[in-house]
This record gives C-alpha cells, sequence and structure tokens, in this order.
C-alpha cells in the first residue's frame, strides 16, 4: 500500500466546496475551522436540478459574495459516472466566472476525512482516543494510528475505494488535517470488496509497531459490504473493526480543499475532469483476452485464398 501525505493549513480561507459523486448532493461554505454552512441532500441522484440553486441559497444566506471567496473545492470522484459531472462542470464555469482558483478534492478521501472527524468528535471516539493516549503515554510507546476505509457501492460486489491513516483526534468542523495526523495509504480505485478485504487482512499482518492500526473504520455505503466488513473482523481479530454508515459531507470537502489552498495549489480550470478510476484488474484481462482473440482470428488464413 502507497503512502502519501496530506497537508497544510486553511486558516481564515473561505472556501465554497461542492461534491455529486454519491446520491448525497453536499455542499458547503467553510471559513479556516468554521463552517458557515453545511447543506448535505438525498435527491435520488438528481444533482442536476438541485446543485446550482443550493448554492446559491448557501451564499445569499451567509451574506457571501462570490469576490470574497478565496477559492473552490470539489469533489472530483470516483463515483457516479453523471453526478461527478455535474459538480465538476460546475466547479470549472464558477472558477473561471469569478475568476477564483479551482482545487479537486478526492471524494474518497473526503469520505473518510468527514467520517473521521465525526466518530473522533463523538463521545465515543472521544473516550476511545483519550484512553489509548493515556496508555502509550504510561507506556512511553507512540499511539496506535487508525485506518480509515471509505466505500462506495460500485456494483457486483465492487467498491470505489481507497484507504488512510490518522493519528490523532479529530476537531468537529472544517479543519484542514494537521501535519502528521492525515496519511494516504492506497490510491483511489475500483475493487471486488472481497479482494480489498484479503488486501487489507495482508496489510494489517505486514504492519509493525508504531504503524501497525489499533482499529480499522469501514465507513460510507456498508448496505451491500457488511458481510465482508465482519469478515475482516473475524480474519483480524485483534484490531477493532468499525462500521460507520455515513454519507459524504461538504465540510470535509472544504477542509482538504482549503488545506490544497494554502499550500498554494490549484488545478487547470479548463483541463478538470473528474477521477473516473481505472479498469478493475478482471476488466483488463478479459480486454486483453479479448484483443489476443480478435488478434488470432484475424491470422487465422482465409482458405478461399
Amino acid at each position: 500500500m502507497e503512502e502519501q501525505r496530506t497537508q497544510g493549513s486553511g486558516d481564515g480561507l473561505l472556501v465554497l466546496a461542492v461534491d455529486t459523486s454519491t446520491a448525497a448532493l453536499a455542499a458547503a461554505l467553510a471559513r479556516g475551522g468554521e463552517v458557515l454552512k453545511d447543506v448535505q441532500s438525498l435527491a435520488e441522484r438528481n444533482h442536476s436540478v438541485h446543485t446550482v440553486s443550493a448554492v446559491q441559497a448557501m451564499l445569499e444566506e451567509c451574506g457571501i459574495k462570490p469576490e470574497q471567496l478565496d477559492g473552490i473545492a470539489i469533489g472530483r470522484g470516483p463515483g457516479s459516472y453523471t453526478g461527478m459531472r455535474i459538480a465538476v462542470s460546475l466547479g470549472k464555469t464558477l472558477a473561471w466566472a469569478w475568476n477564483k482558483p479551482l482545487v479537486g478534492v478526492s471524494s474518497l478521501e473526503a469520505l473518510a476525512y468527514g467520517a473521521w472527524q465525526d466518530a473522533a468528535g463523538g463521545a465515543e471516539g472521544a473516550a476511545a482516543a483519550g484512553a489509548a493516549s493515556a496508555e502509550c503515554a504510561a507506556n512511553g510507546t507512540e499511539q496506535s494510528p487508525i485506518w480509515l476505509v471509505p466505500i462506495m457501492d460500485a456494483r457486483r460486489g465492487q467498491v470505489y475505494t481507497a484507504s488512510f491513516e490518522a493519528r490523532a483526534q479529530a476537531r468537529l468542523g472544517a479543519e484542514p488535517p494537521a501535519e502528521g495526523t492525515w496519511r494516504r495509504l492506497s490510491k483511489d480505485g475500483i475493487r471486488l470488496m472481497h479482494e480489498w478485504v484479503d488486501e487489507l487482512a495482508a496489510a494489517i499482518a505486514a504492519a509493525e509497531p508504531p504503524r501497525r492500526p489499533s482499529a480499522v473504520w469501514i465507513a460510507g455505503e456498508l448496505a451491500l459490504h457488511e458481510a465482508e466488513a465482519d469478515r475482516l473482523q473475524s480474519v483480524c481479530p485483534d484490531i477493532q473493526v468499525r462500521k460507520l454508515p455515513v454519507w459524504l459531507e461538504g465540510r470535509a470537502v472544504a477542509a482538504l480543499g482549503a488545506a490544497r489552498l494554502a499550500a498554494g495549489e490549484s488545478d487547470d480550470a479548463h483541463a478538470f475532469a473528474p477521477n473516473y478510476t481505472q479498469l478493475t484488474e478482471a476488466e483488463v484481462k478479459l480486454q486483453e483476452r479479448t484483443a489476443k482473440q480478435a488478434a488470432a482470428e484475424g491470422a487465422v488464413p482465409d482458405e478461399g485464398h
């Protein structure tokens, strides 16, 4: 599993965030760690009707004019093919019309980061984090991380997924991840859930302290994948596997976007595109077999000549 750091601070930056990669329309206005307005609407994927009006209503309700924005953060997927394009198209249009920097954010990372904020900021998460911190302080050891595994159903037993490492209790709001507290472990992609659980179990077994996780939180669309989440618990009995059926939140997109903006990053609004993810390994192999078969059939000489 590869490792990449997500760093940066979005203190004071006013960010408009929108994501339409899932069934939930997620949008937010945030300044630094303060959420001015957060919208989450299950619009049955009818985002083309509601997204523009939701953004307009947020700006008007908060008394924010476009020129006051420091940037626009857009969830670029992976996820629903049609849904992703709505937010991406809106972001490109607004960035060009308002002359504002545009940053893309992984929808999977936003799903994971939002779940971490919500769960760690709750009473149960705070108590667990406090107990773990106290135990490590007493033993003179580094606190074990939590792995966040976001999943979005991709049909036929597949999920859009990735994995991240969290090392400190998050604060509720739109606070960008502090340095050293949040790390990407694997790329966004589409995977068979059964194989993904096997891969996670192997990664857990191979990890040594202090990188070995104390818990794995699987967050997102769990309805069709609970059995596999439970299987991960059965094959890794010494690791707490926590299931978090949550929807993506706009404030998480804003937090990750603010971190990119604060680091001086931005995307080319004209070239900005959704992340459609790569084909699964099975699909790649099927294409290879089909191509070889077609080539072989084309190489057979015509007996009439």
